[in-house]
């Protein structure tokens, strides 16, 4: 209501020597109360579009912080040879700015993190396995197609929406051996994915540091793990 009760200084006339005695000493107890609300119609309405503004304004920052985001969907481990697998889905779209960069040929990093931790009341958390994989898109305008690379596996599709549902599919990445856990011990097991600027060519880094628009994150989905013994 301060917004209010600076209206009311310049809106509410003020008194002057013409003005009768009792009307000055009403004016000045009216000045005397305390701003609770806005008296006037004309104020009252101004006070309603200052608040509806400013909701209108939360609601846009809600909406574009969740147009930046990664939507971890499911994340769980399977055994394999060695120990366990992460198979994992996620959700993004890219905005128009993102989607332009690739079509011009800037190639995108989108890096998968996963850690599994273990609580100990003596001492901070043991942090048992913390590994990362990175998939690397870029437009070939010469085949016409986008090309996905992740270490030694290289393929291109077509359209960037086949591209990017092949990035948003994590399936048997073996993140866990199985030294590196007792069998019967609870774990953490967390996982999330980021558009990884700090691989990218470095002017586009330097332009991605305060840049919204490349800002692209999920929240770390955490599940517990137990792991039973491998015979």
């Amino acid at each position: 209501m301060a917004f209010c009760s600076l209206l009311r200084r310049f809106a509410l006339p003020r008194w002057s020597a013409q003005r009768p005695l009792s009307h000055c000493l009403h004016w000045q107890q009216r000045r005397a109360l305390p701003a609770q609300r806005c008296e006037t119609p004309v104020l009252r309405r101004i006070c309603a579009i200052v608040a509806i503004a400013s909701m209108l304004g939360g609601f846009g920052a809600y909406a574009s912080a969740q147009a930046g985001a990664i939507e971890v969907r499911s994340a769980q481990l399977e055994a394999d040879r060695n120990g366990w697998a992460l198979d994992a889905h996620f959700y993004f779209t890219l905005n128009e700015h993102l989607a332009e960069a690739v079509n011009k040929g800037i190639p995108l990093y989108f890096t998968t993190g996963f850690t599994l931790t273990r609580a100990r009341w003596y001492w901070f958390d043991e942090r048992a396995v913390s590994v990362e994989r990175s998939v690397r898109l870029a437009y070939q305008p010469l085949t016409r197609q986008y090309r996905i690379s992740s270490g030694g596996l290289h393929f291109g599709l077509p359209t960037l929406t086949e591209a990017l549902a092949v990035i948003q599919r994590l399936s048997g990445w073996h993140v866990i051996d199985r030294r590196a856990v007792h069998p019967g011990a609870r774990y953490t097991a967390s996982v999330r994915m980021i558009l990884d600027t700090a691989l990218m060519p470095k002017p586009f880094q330097i332009n991605a540091i305060n840049d919204r628009d490349w800002k692209l994150v999920s929240d770390w989905k955490s599940f517990d793990f137990k792991p039973s013994a491998f015979n």
